[in-house]
């Protein structure tokens, strides 16, 4: 069984009496420290796919596997708590808390977790030892997303979720986040899933995942990922 499972998922959203299908038969699997890039233009139904795996919302028919419990029928309270203890959130804009400093929105999420890493460990290991009592408005936009990406795996998570974060950031800062969430994967055994619409981000991938109109339209094994640095677009 893969650690991560989408079988036959839809998604069917009613807009007045039009039906749209987000998904339309999404399936594909995910290993265990993979770090995997889930690829396709806009409206191909990534979002929609990461925020099902994610617990922030629901499939219409179908079943969604995360070590081989089934996402897919947990009640609200259940998902709650999927959500706290077992999912890191990384988003194209940071939502950091304003008043509180890098350490602080850190620490923050390590209090609702089971098994936190240490806050100030996890910003020294992203490169913010120095930044840590800086409040959001002194940092960049790059370690604005380094702090995002600490708080979310200062919680430990089983998975990663990582929603275009180099989308709010210039070239240089997007490269040096990628390497940032490859070394993650590698150093840590996390298991990273990263949606784009970049389809250069996919050298630096274990797995890639491309869909399109709401379905895997392939899923590539690559055994030799690029190193982060080396990617160009």
């Amino acid at each position: 069984m893969a650690f991560v499972e989408f079988r036959d998922v839809h998604k069917i959203y009613q807009m007045g009496e039009v039906e749209v299908a987000a998904l339309d038969g999404m399936t594909f699997d995910v290993e265990k420290g993979e770090l995997v890039v889930i690829v396709g233009p806009s409206g191909s139904g990534k979002t929609t796919l990461l925020n099902m795996l994610g617990g922030m919302d629901s499939c219409t028919s179908g079943s969604i596997f995360l070590e081989g419990r089934e996402i897919s029928k947990l009640t609200s309270k259940e998902l709650t708590y999927y959500r706290r203890y077992d999912i890191g959130f990384v988003f194209q804009f940071y939502n950091l808390v304003q008043n509180l400093t890098a350490l602080e929105n850190v620490e923050l999420a390590t209090q609702i977790c089971e098994n936190p890493l240490p806050a100030a460990q996890v910003l020294e290991q992203v490169g913010l030892g120095n930044r840590m009592g800086n409040f959001p408005a002194q940092l960049s936009g790059g370690e604005q997303q380094r702090v995002a990406i600490a708080r979310a795996l200062a919680k430990n998570p089983k998975l990663l979720l990582c929603d275009e974060p180099t989308g709010a950031l210039d070239y240089k800062t997007g490269k040096a986040i990628l390497k940032l969430l490859q070394d993650t994967c590698n150093s840590t055994g996390s298991t990273v899933i990263l949606i784009t619409h970049n389809s250069a981000f996919t050298a630096i991938a274990n797995r890639v995942i491309r869909v399109k109109e709401g379905k895997a339209q392939s899923v590539e094994i690559n055994p030799n990922p690029a190193p982060a640095e080396t990617v160009e677009w």
